[in-house]
């Protein structure tokens, strides 16, 4: 694997990332929500989306659906590695985190150096081009 040094994905792969993967979870809440009512499909939604975030960020190729549609994956940034499903929690945790102040977290890549957002800073991680860094 090489060091994790290399190209970053830009803003707008991991924006349209990002909406793939949103409208997955979305989809799952529309489904949740007409069969058990909004209220409790809400509760379960955030549930799925904690569980589809941390399993697939946490697996070995470190990418979701709306990820690998668009070739980027989430590396550890000390090693190149997978981060793990501890991490990718935390990743999930700080996504919150990143979203209060106006989005401001998602934001910050566009001016960090390594092109982190505030939860890949919280799981120490880097999102990256696939083409870069070849899943195993």
């Amino acid at each position: 694997m090489p060091s994790p040094s290399g190209p970053r994905a830009g803003f707008w792969r991991r924006f349209a990332a990002a909406l793939l993967d949103g409208i997955i979870v979305g989809i799952i809440y529309v489904i949740l929500a007409a069969v058990l009512g909004r209220s409790a499909a809400y509760g379960l939604a955030i549930l799925v989306s904690l569980a589809y975030f941390t399993y697939f960020e946490g697996s070995e190729n470190g990418q979701t659906l709306g990820k690998r549609a668009l070739g980027i994956r989430v590396i550890d940034f000390g090693g190149g590695g997978s981060i793990g499903y501890g991490r990718a929690f935390i990743r999930w945790i700080g996504r919150i985190v990143s979203e209060l102040p106006i989005l401001l977290g998602y934001l910050w890549m566009l001016w960090d150096k390594e092109r982190q957002t505030w939860h890949d800073k919280f799981a120490n991680a880097v999102v990256v081009p696939v083409s870069a860094y070849p899943t195993s």
